[in-house]
C-alpha cells in the first residue's frame, strides 16, 4: 500500500487498519525461515532495479542531485545492501549456543527473534537509500514493517510506493505517503520498534513518541562532526577531501564535515587547497557546473544556512573561498568561512550545507577540550601521521564514528557499526548490525 491520503481521518483510519493486520500477521512472518525471508528480498532489488530510471527522474525531480550521485546512493547502495542480507541471512539467523554455568549438561542459546511490527521514517538527504537499507534489515529480521517518507520528496515517495507493493503484501511491509500529519498518526501507534534518521530536533519527538508504549527505537541523527588536521599532515590531500565532501549531495549529509580545526601556518595553505579542488570538480568556463552539485532542499533551508553565513560575516567571520548563494535555484557554492568564533551560530548549529567554517588551534589539547565539552558528533575525522596523537583525541573525546585520514570511510565500511552516540544518535545499523537492530536477543535455556 502507498496511498496519498487527503484528510487527516482518511489517515487515521487507513493507517490503523494495516497496522491491525500487521498485527495480526507478524507472528507468521517472525516464523518464516532464511529461504522465505531471502525470496521477499530477492523480490525488493529486483523491483528497485525494475524501476531505476523512475527512481533517478523521481530524485532528480524532488531534489535536482547530480545522476550519478543518485545511482549510486539510491540505488547501487540498496541493493548492494539487499543481496548483503541475502548472502549473511543464514549465518546471522542462528542461534548462539552458550555453555550453561549452572549445569553444563544442560543448553542454553541466544535466538534472534523479530522485534514484531516497526515503523521506519526515512530522511530528506537520502530519501529511498535511508529508508529501503534499514527495510532490508528489518525484513532480514522478521519483521512487519510501516514505511514513511519525507514529504519533502513526494515524487520519491510515489516510487517507492511502487517498489513495495509490488515485493510485499500490505499486512508485511506498507507505505505511507502524505504531510506531518501523516507521520504523527503513525507514532500514535504501539509499534514495537522505530527507525529514524533525521534531525536531532525531530529525533527527540519520535523517542517521546515511543516513550508512550515502551518501543525501541534507533535514532540516526547528526550533529556538528569536526575535523583535525595536525602538523605536518598532507594539506593538499586533506582540502581534496574536504572539498569532495561538501560537494557530495550539496554537503547535505549527516557525517559531513562540519568544521576544520588547522593550525595557523596550515591555514592558507588549506585554503588555497580547497579553492584550487572546487574549482577542478565544479567550475567550467568561470562558472559553477550545477548539474554537479546539488541544491539545497527547499527555501526554508537555504534561508537557514544563508542565515548562519550572515550572522558569522555580521560578528567579524570572513568569506576565504566562494560566499556565492543563489537563491533562485537554492544552489550554494562551497564555501570556506574563516576567524569564526564559538559565540556565532555557525559552530552552533549543524550545517548541513556546502559552508566549512575553518578555526585555528596552538596544541592539540585545545582542540580535544573544545570537542569534548560540546554534544558528541555523528563522525570524527582526524589527520595525521602520528599515533599518539591519533590515539589522545580517540581516547579523550567520543562520537558516533571515527575515520582517520580519509573522510565517510568509517560509513562506508559495512563490517563496522553505524550510528552516534547520545544527541547525535542511539543504536546502530549497516550489514549484521543492521539485522542487530531489528532483532530482539532472546534468552533461552533447556533443562536436559
Amino acid at each position: 500500500m502507498a496511498t496519498a491520503l487527503q484528510t487527516s481521518d482518511d489517515a487515521t483510519q487507513n493507517i490503523e487498519q494495516v497496522f491491525a493486520a500487521q498485527q495480526a500477521n507478524q507472528w507468521d512472518v517472525k516464523a518464516s525461515s532464511a529461504e522465505e525471508r531471502k525470496a521477499k528480498l530477492g523480490k525488493l532489488k529486483a523491483a528497485v532495479e525494475a524501476h531505476a530510471d523512475d527512481i533517478v527522474a523521481a530524485v532528480l525531480e524532488d531534489t535536482r542531485k547530480p545522476e550519478q550521485e543518485i545511482r549510486i546512493t539510491e540505488i547501487a547502495n540498496v541493493t548492494a545492501n539487499i543481496q548483503r542480507n541475502i548472502d549473511n541471512l543464514d549465518e546471522w539467523m542462528k542461534p548462539t549456543e552458550v555453555t550453561p554455568s549452572l549445569n553444563p549438561a544442560d543448553k542454553a542459546m541466544i535466538v534472534p527473534e523479530a522485534r514484531g511490527v516497526c515503523l521506519i521514517l526515512g530522511p530528506w538527504n537520502f530519501p529511498l537509500g535511508l529508508a529501503l537499507g534499514p527495510l532490508a534489515a528489518a525484513v532480514a529480521a522478521g519483521n512487519c514493517c510501516i514505511v514513511k517518507l519525507t514529504d519533502l520528496c513526494p515524487a520519491t515517495a510515489r516510487v517507492a510506493g511502487t517498489i513495495i507493493r509490488e515485493a510485499f503484501d500490505e499486512n508485511e511491509v506498507a507505505l505511507f505517503e502524505g504531510d506531518v500529519s501523516v507521520a504523527q498518526a503513525l507514532l500514535e501507534l504501539p509499534f514495537n520498534h522505530i527507525f529514524f534518521t533525521g534531525s536531532t530536533r525531530v529525533g527527540k519527538i519520535v523517542m517521546a513518541a515511543a516513550a508512550k508504549h515502551l518501543a525501541s527505537v534507533t535514532l540516526e541523527l547528526g550533529g556538528k562532526s569536526p575535523v583535525i588536521v595536525d602538523e605536518g599532515a598532507d594539506i593538499g590531500a586533506i582540502a581534496a577531501a574536504l572539498a569532495n565532501a561538501k560537494q557530495f549531495n550539496g554537503g547535505q549529509a549527516c557525517i559531513c564535515p562540519d568544521y576544520v580545526f588547522v593550525q595557523e601556518s596550515q591555514k592558507a595553505p588549506l585554503i588555497e587547497a580547497f579553492q584550487a579542488a572546487v574549482k577542478d570538480n565544479l567550475y567550467k568556463d568561470g562558472a559553477i557546473d550545477k548539474s554537479s552539485i546539488a541544491q539545497i532542499v527547499n527555501e526554508g533551508n537555504f534561508a537557514r544556512v544563508k542565515g548562519l553565513v550572515d550572522d558569522a560575516v555580521g560578528k567579524g567571520a570572513e568569506i576565504a573561498v566562494g560566499g556565492d548563494l543563489e537563491e533562485a535555484d537554492l544552489t550554494i557554492h562551497p564555501t570556506l568561512v574563516t576567524g569564526v568564533t564559538p559565540d556565532m551560530t555557525i559552530l552552533q548549529e549543524e550545517i548541513f550545507a556546502p559552508v566549512l567554517p575553518i578555526m585555528t588551534y596552538e596544541t592539540i589539547d585545545e582542540v580535544i577540550d573544545y570537542i569534548a565539552s560540546r554534544d558528541k558528533p555523528l563522525a570524527l575525522y582526524i589527520f595525521s601521521a602520528n599515533p599518539a596523537t591519533i590515539e589522545k583525541v580517540l581516547k579523550r573525546t567520543s562520537s558516533g564514528g571515527v575515520t582517520v585520514n580519509g573522510v565517510f570511510s568509517h560509513y562506508l565500511e559495512n563490517h563496522l557499526p553505524f550510528g552516534g552516540v547520545n544527541q547525535s544518535g542511539m543504536g546502530s545499523y549497516h550489514g549484521y548490525f543492521g539485522f542487530k537492530a531489528f532483532s530482539h536477543d532472546r534468552a533461552v535455556y533447556v533443562h536436559q
